[in-house]
């Protein structure tokens, strides 16, 4: 008798140790719709080799971004260039021009980010800003270029990250690596 309570015990713990084995593969294997197995792979996982990048095919340029900037969005704005005359009070919006913003995924409006702020500028818009036949903004200092193509010039606003909001330090990075490419 005191035999077949331990094979009755040996049974027990065999069945309960294929139950929870069974649990486990069906927990981890198969779809919740019961639609069959889901495919797993004994490898080590890769890193994504697809860059993030902001295309823009109106202008003609791509920018390179971190994988964390991954679901970043766009906001497009419009900059104004100021007649140079001698009285503040007088100067005229005198050139207008896009102002695109790539915003990192993490922005909110409690918690705002640096954006990545990329002006966009006519090769004649260009020329006469660097001929100082107008200026934007009251920095001592113009726009600082980062790229060109056949049509337009691509410049980073002077003091852009003077807010020194969250992540500032990290567009000043990706803006070293030179991430925007023409084409």
């Amino acid at each position: 008798m005191l035999k077949n309570i331990k094979i009755a015990n040996i049974v027990s713990g065999v069945i309960i140790f294929l139950l929870i084995i069974f649990a486990i593969y069906f927990s981890l294997f198969k779809k919740p719709n019961g639609g069959g197995d889901v495919k797993t792979s004994t490898s080590t996982p890769s890193v994504s080799t697809k860059p993030v990048q902001y295309k823009n095919n109106q202008y003609g340029f791509v920018f390179s971004l971190p994988d964390s900037w991954k679901g970043y969005t766009i906001v497009n704005d419009e900059w104004d260039g100021y007649s140079l005359s001698g009285d503040i009070s007088q100067q005229v919006v005198t050139e207008t021009g896009p102002l695109i913003f790539i915003r990192h995924p993490s922005w909110t409006e409690d918690v705002q980010r640096q954006d990545v702020p990329i002006m966009v500028f006519t090769i004649d818009q260009w020329t006469k800003l660097q001929k100082e036949e107008f200026h934007i903004g009251a920095a001592p200092v113009g726009p600082s270029e980062v790229g060109r193509n056949s049509k337009y010039v691509f410049a980073i606003p002077a003091r852009y990250n003077f807010s020194f909001l969250k992540g500032f330090e990290e567009v000043e990075e990706i803006l070293q690596n030179k991430p925007l490419k023409t084409f």
